[in-house]
């Protein structure tokens, strides 16, 4: 929340956010290193840092470097490859995983470096999911194109296509192979569940679930993202979790929903 505010707050240059993001690094740094604070939010952050001693601080600061890649005349506004906009992904939504798993605790059998990939999996799947979502307002309410050039060339999409928000055969079959691609991170992910504490596995699997529904809206929608804006209301959401609950519990892997792929166990998965 903090980076959101110093990224986002109105001034005259980018200098002074530059200032004041090194500042709040180099305040991170004190507070892992000498427990040093400055205000109330840095108590906060000290006090989930001292009851959970795993926590890294390389997640805090990726994330900075992430929001900076999102801020005119620094950053991006263009992805030649996927594996520019995975690094993108990472830095703004899979550091969010790794910054709660500490605070979610692993089930007996696992530990936080095999958590760690399902983890970041979910983030990505997260942020490729708003991508897709946002394909058509990001080109004209802010002229970013997050899909990966080598991606739009490989199907005959073009930037001009994005701009005008025509959506023909060439944009569906392309949108295909990114929703294909993104459930592919939540299959990753969905791996990680059984991975977690008990406690801790229904919020991550409901969130996963309602998330990716939206993926289901853009199909409903003819893979439509350039006019249309896929969502999924709350009723939805909500009926969602008595199926998400289904899936955090061990019968679940012996008796998947349908349409759900069979997680393995800690032995099968070694």
């Amino acid at each position: 929340r903090r980076t959101d505010e110093i990224v986002d707050a109105p001034r005259e240059s980018n200098d002074e956010m530059l200032r004041d993001l090194g500042s709040w690094e180099m305040r991170l740094e004190n507070l892992w290193k000498h427990g040093e604070v400055q205000d109330v939010f840095d108590l906060c952050l000290l006090d989930v840092l001292v009851k959970y001693p795993t926590l890294p601080i390389t997640p805090f600061v990726d994330m900075i470097r992430g929001m900076l890649m999102d801020v005119p005349q620094l950053g991006q506004d263009r992805y030649e490859s996927f594996d520019e906009l995975h690094l993108y992904c990472y830095r703004v939504a899979g550091t969010v995983g790794l910054m709660s798993l500490p605070v979610f605790g692993c089930a007996p059998g696992y530990d936080e470096v095999v958590a760690k990939e399902p983890a970041l999996s979910l983030g990505v799947a997260f942020q490729l999911t708003n991508i897709l979502r946002d394909v058509g307002e990001d080109a004209v309410k802010r002229g970013r194109v997050y899909l990966p050039r080598e991606d739009l060339e490989r199907f005959g999409v073009t930037e001009e296509q994005l701009f005008e928000q025509r959506v023909d055969e060439n944009y569906v079959n392309m949108m295909k192979f990114q929703i294909a691609r993104a459930r592919m991170y939540y299959e990753r992910a969905r791996r990680g569940v059984f991975m977690l504490a008990p406690e801790s596995r229904l919020p991550v699997q409901s969130s996963l679930d309602a998330y990716g529904r939206i993926l289901d809206k853009i199909e409903e929608n003819g893979y439509d993202s350039l006019t249309k804006r896929a969502y999924v209301d709350k009723w939805e959401k909500l009926s969602i979790i008595p199926f998400s609950w289904y899936r955090t519990q061990d019968i679940s892997r012996y008796f998947p929903l349908p349409g759900d792929k069979t997680i393995p166990s800690l032995e099968e998965s070694q």
